[in-house]
């Protein structure tokens, strides 16, 4: 987390400062807005600007975009009127803040806009896997593409990947491919040239020299224009870059994390997408896995937010009941951590009683996830009526119907049945040869034993 302090915060940004320090920031600061700026064009970067209320904001906010800078603003001041507060807000900062600080409330700010305060929580076997992978990857140079549905949790996954590698001291900047106007991204990635198009009153730094020495994750990717890929393209096979507008190429050392939430392979297929570049990038692959695939990460995720949430709330922790546990880890959760760190959020603030319960989880609309006990209970009949029809089967054969089954779930793969099934990989191949010798049909990867999926 950086913060560049502009001003003096009315002869508070001493206190200021330690307390950012003492939440892990690490803090700059200017006297004016011209200085800002000509701070973030230079590429020092920063996550968080933090501005007397005094000075002009909103001028601050204009010069920052006319040169394609985008750093959320928090204005700051003591004594202050409250539509001296207000006319700041209105000016484009995000918060206002009275000084003199409050610990507290700067670091309940300070992880409102910074990524650093979500930990990779781990505790589900199919999310272990990936994240050992990762950690025998992250001292190398190679670069990496995590893929995965939307909110699985790339980014917290491509920080972590930062941490554990050896430039885990310099900077890790990300851009989010899917957020910028295509027009926007080739300065933000390149940086430009004074007189590179209008506005361009002076050259800026791009994202790629602004990561130099550290790790620059390209989010979604998927979405970056074809023209653009190309000069990535060139980005990544000669290690230089040219700004818009440059006259001559700039050196770079980074490594590449690239995300998607889409099939790059299809992508290609459709011509939306370079092969070159898929090389290029998908050196190692991390795939994470949706969120129903990992129920004990659904139910240690749920703690961390219920946790997270009542702090920030100022409430009483409470943790969850045996029947939210069963809710949470039998919901499909298509929005992924996303959608369940959200419904925690909502838990704290509308549980009573000294227990998050089901009545709690709640659609962003209010209304309870009916669709749960209906469910489990539709689950617990169909588990009942299973185990009627048992009696007068052998082991051998209950066994082999559970594998095949739990293949057919898992559309083929390996892997995840035998982690589901609780046995080694090697067990489970070794029955699949028995009973593929005896004449029994094995779904291939990718399929069912009914046919592809």
């Amino acid at each position: 987390m950086r913060v560049l302090i502009v001003g003096s915060l009315g002869g508070q940004s001493t206190a200021a400062t330690k307390i950012a320090m003492d939440r892990g920031a690490k803090v700059a600061q200017v006297d004016t807005i011209a200085q800002a700026t000509a701070y973030l064009r230079a590429g020092r970067g920063a996550d968080l600007l933090m501005v007397d209320v005094s000075l002009d904001i909103g001028a601050l906010i204009a010069a920052n975009e006319a040169e394609r800078i985008v750093v959320p603003v928090v204005a700051c001041g003591v004594n202050v009127r409250p539509e001296a507060a207000a006319g700041a807000i209105r000016s484009g900062a995000k918060e206002f803040i009275h000084l003199p600080p409050d610990p507290d409330l700067i670091g309940a700010v300070l992880a409102a806009v910074s990524d650093d305060e979500r930990p990779l929580v781990a505790r589900d076997p199919a999310m272990l896997t990936v994240v050992e992978l990762a950690e025998r990857i992250a001292p190398s140079e190679a670069s990496v593409l995590i893929t995965g549905e939307s909110g699985v949790g790339k980014e917290v996954m491509a920080r972590h990947l930062h941490k554990k590698s050896k430039r885990a001291s310099k900077p890790f900047v990300s851009v989010n491919c899917a957020a910028i106007p295509e027009n926007l991204l080739e300065s933000e990635l390149f940086g430009h040239e004074k007189g590179a198009f209008t506005g361009a009153v002076a050259r800026r730094v791009g994202k790629f020299e602004e990561a130099d020495g550290g790790t620059l994750l390209l989010d979604e990717i998927s979405e970056m224009d074809v023209r653009l890929q190309a000069k990535l393209l060139r980005a990544l096979q000669e290690r230089e870059i040219d700004r818009v507008g440059g006259a001559k190429p700039v050196k770079v050392n980074i490594r590449i994390i690239a995300t998607s939430n889409r099939d790059l392979r299809q992508a290609v297929r459709e011509g939306s997408f370079r092969e070159d570049l898929l090389f290029r990038l998908n050196v190692v692959n991390l795939a994470v896995p949706p969120l129903r695939e990992r129920p004990e990460d659904a139910v240690a995720l749920a703690d961390h937010f219920l946790r997270k949430y009542a702090k920030a709330n100022g409430v009483e922790y409470r943790p969850l009941s045996e029947a939210a546990r069963a809710q949470i880890t039998t919901r499909e959760w298509p929005g992924n951590v996303r959608e369940l760190e959200n419904a925690m959020h909502r838990a704290v603030l509308l549980a009573v009683g000294d227990q998050i319960t089901p009545e709690a989880i709640r659609s962003p609309d209010g209304s309870p996830f009916n669709a749960y006990g209906g469910q489990i209970a539709r689950r617990a009949a169909e588990a009942a009526d299973e185990a009627a029809h048992l009696v007068g089967r052998t082991v051998a054969e209950v066994e082999q119907d559970l594998i095949l089954d739990t293949l057919d779930h898992c559309l083929g793969n390996r892997t995840h049945a035998a982690t589901i099934l609780g046995i080694s990989i090697r067990t489970l191949r070794n029955k699949l040869k028995l009973y593929s010798d005896a004449g029994v049909d094995i779904p291939a990867p990718g399929e069912t034993r009914a046919g592809a999926a």
